[in-house]
């Protein structure tokens, strides 16, 4: 009955249970879903997503009743908390959002604005005892100016902070008597004049002690906390098979590719948070699912056919288990770091000795299979450790803020292998967190790490944004045995660590000769690696970040200039947001159909939709945001020329789309050595100079600058 609407009652496989009308497989109109753990739904469906008029209920005894869109709390509802607290207002993608009204179990009140679920902008709280405070909120607390009333008459009119009153204000008293100054809950910083009324005059009592109003009249005017909605709708998966469909496009003569995120909620929906009721808490780590998305798009034009988004499961590299060729190596590598970490405690200090430094620095230790003095039996076969400048790494790992244990075990679990090595002939290991890369290394990499260590160790010391790649240890491991196999790797940080999906990935370097991707259209998924003549965006940055990034692109590429090195890349991934939670992406701001024909602008929020969809995942706020981490910004998609096929930044199209960007630079070890020298020689015989990789370090920093900078530019 495909297409066709008819009730059902289905008793899933997992032991959830969905009564109500049906089509395509998926709840559509009225019904109810019942979730094993607890939650339930009643109301209208869309295509799957709770959208329109409905009921959703926990285990704990919490209700929402109002208005549901695209899985989420959205529009005017009621929320009562399990404690007896109500809502009754404006929400936004679950959270309170614009004008609501709270009433407390306790018998508090508060009738106002809402902004990312916390009281924000005007508004007035009521206490159970009578007092009630009207003005500015910021962040859940009275900040700002504003006005508490007493109900014995007393009055503060003037500034806060915290929820308590700071700079200027007036005190006045239901007798007359007032107080003027400077207010602050240090003595030292607290001064004004008391002006006492005419009976306090005739009495000759001149005398009051301003913090009398923090130790006794503020004591009862505390806020009551907010309550936490333990698992939201839109976190809430329907165990029913997703439809998949193909998208082909035959238009044009070439294809152009663009991978794209179906909404927040497909983030949200892969969290499983714990209810109060038993629930295991669980959250996939990153890349743990991946969305596969084709863009077919006519060359030369913007096709404007909308983009539809397939959800396909896939994770990264393939886990190293027994009877993999790599399984012992990795066993040993994980015996090595263990040994590392335990054997050296943190550095008392980051200042370290010259000597730390000294590429001489380095530690053998041998690992044979029935253990020794200092190294614990293993199953494997007899191999020798080398930790190189030991010191540094430890106090490296120490200046990334990383937790020694937490650093052991995530490399010690099990280690995802990827698919195919880099075109070094390196091969990557990924562990199970995510958190940490494996790359093993040549000789000569080594030689160069060695080389610039001491001044990429004071290069971090001196800028915490940098983008340059982090290194949390250097190692060499050799097989005993007559092969003598010797193999050095480094561990690297993961930039794309995050439980945001990345849709696309881009490794810029500002050349063009051998820069597209050679993979067939049919293969780009995901976790495959773009470069510098498949870009079709331009990436827009905020003012503030915009500066700071070009300020911290010059340090770090006068660092690898100086240093000799080249042949580094920036590496860019990219989460897009779609708002209208279809499954079909929307330019941001821009207008679109809705059922009637007619057409509504999305709404101006007071945070963009990428705040949102961050503070969805962490409702904290944007704490995790740093350059070239968790960055919120927009997109604009260009389209190249026919006749210039080679155009490195193609045509703006006003096409924009919101956006989370990670980024970092990479690959910063390639000396400029003999082989680049005749490498550059070569290709110049057959292509223009500028358009190769391999050439001079201070002609290859000013290129890649000039480049970065023309793709990466201020949102205005």
């Amino acid at each position: 009955m495909n297409g066709e609407l008819y009730q059902s009652e289905k008793f899933l496989p997992n032991g959830d249970y969905y009564t109500g009308y049906w089509v395509d497989n998926l709840p559509n109109g009225q019904g109810k879903y019942w979730w094993t753990d607890g939650c339930m739904y009643v109301g209208d469906w869309s295509k799957g997503k709770m959208k329109g008029k409905g009921i959703f209920s926990w285990p704990s005894g919490a209700m929402y009743e109002g208005n549901f869109k695209n899985g989420y709390m959205d529009g005017e509802g009621t929320y009562t908390a399990p404690n007896g607290d109500t809502f009754r207002g404006s929400w936004l993608m679950d959270l309170k959002h614009g004008h609501g009204i709270k009433e407390y179990a306790n018998g508090d009140c508060y009738d106002g604005e809402w902004c990312r679920g916390l009281q924000e902008g005007h508004g007035k709280y009521t206490w159970k005892n009578g007092n009630y405070y009207i003005g500015e909120w910021q962040n859940g607390t009275i900040c700002g100016n504003g006005k508490l009333y007493w109900t014995n008459g007393n009055l503060y009119d003037g500034n806060w902070e915290d929820g308590l009153p700071k700079g200027k204000g007036t005190f006045n008293w239901a007798d007359g008597s007032y107080y003027v100054g400077n207010w602050s809950r240090d003595p030292d910083e607290l001064n004004g004049t008391f002006y006492p009324s005419e009976s306090l005059l005739e009495g000759g009592n001149f005398e009051w002690d301003p913090q009398q109003v923090f130790n006794v009249d503020l004591m009862g005017c505390t806020i009551s906390p907010n309550d936490k909605v333990s698992v939201l709708p839109s976190q809430k998966t329907l165990a029913v098979r997703m439809p998949s469909k193909r998208i082909e496009s035959n238009v044009g003569s070439r294809t152009r590719r663009l991978s794209i995120d179906a909404s927040p909620e497909s983030e949200l929906s892969r969290l499983q948070l714990t209810d109060g009721v038993g629930t295991t808490a669980t959250s996939n780590s990153c890349s743990d699912i991946d969305a596969l998305v084709t863009l077919l798009e006519a060359d030369g034009h913007k096709d404007g056919s909308p983009i539809k988004i397939p959800k396909i499961v896939k994770r990264q590299g393939i886990t190293i288990s027994k009877g993999h060729k790599n399984y012992e190596l990795m066993l040993n590598l994980q015996l090595g770091i263990r040994h590392t970490v335990q054997k050296h405690g943190p550095p008392p200090s980051l200042e370290l000795e010259p000597s730390a430094f000294d590429p001489k620095e380095k530690y053998w230790t041998r690992f044979p299979p029935e253990g020794s003095k200092n190294t614990p039996r293993h199953q494997s076969c007899d191999f020798r450790w080398k930790d190189y400048c030991p010191k540094v790494f430890r106090a490296l790992r120490t200046l990334f803020k990383v937790d020694a244990t937490e650093y052991m075990l995530s490399i010690c679990g099990p280690l995802r292998e990827l698919s195919s090595p880099g075109k070094s002939g390196s091969f990557f290991y990924l562990t199970n967190d995510d958190r940490y890369m494996i790359k093993t290394m040549k000789k000569a990499e080594v030689k160069v790490l060695l080389r610039m260590l001491n001044a990429y160790y004071d290069h971090f010391r001196g800028f915490e944004n940098t983008l340059v790649t982090r290194y949390y240890g250097l190692h060499c491991l050799k097989l005993n045995g007559p092969a003598q196999k010797k193999v050095r790797f480094v561990i690297i940080g993961n930039l794309f660590c995050t439980n945001y999906t990345i849709h696309k990935r881009f490794d810029l370097k500002g050349s063009t000769f051998g820069r597209i991707t050679d993979k067939p259209e049919s293969e780009i998924d995901t976790t495959t690696t773009l470069k510098d003549l498949d870009l079709n965006f331009i990436f827009r940055l905020q003012k503030s970040w915009f500066e700071e990034f070009r300020r911290q692109v010059d340090r770090d590429c006068e660092l690898l200039e100086q240093e000799r090195v080249m042949d580094y890349s920036l590496l860019v991934g990219v989460h897009f947001r779609d708002g209208n939670g279809t499954g079909i992406l929307t330019p941001s701001g821009c207008k679109t159909p809705i059922e009637n024909g007619t057409t509504e602008v999305e709404p101006i929020h007071r945070f963009s939709r990428s705040d949102v969809d961050q503070l969805l995942l962490n409702p904290a706020g944007l704490t995790n945001t740093s350059l070239g981490i968790n960055m919120p910004a927009r997109v604009e998609r260009t389209f190249r020329k026919n006749d210039l096929d080679l155009q490195l930044i193609g045509e703006p199209t006003g096409e924009l789309y919101d956006v989370t960007l990670f980024f970092g630079i990479i690959d910063i070890l390639q000396d400029y050595d003999i082989t680049k020298k005749l490498e550059h020689a070569y290709k110049s015989i057959q292509c223009d100079p500028n358009s190769i990789s391999a050439v001079d370090p201070m002609a290859y920093s000013r290129r890649f600058r000039d480049y970065i900078f023309k793709v990466f530019v201020e949102d205005n």
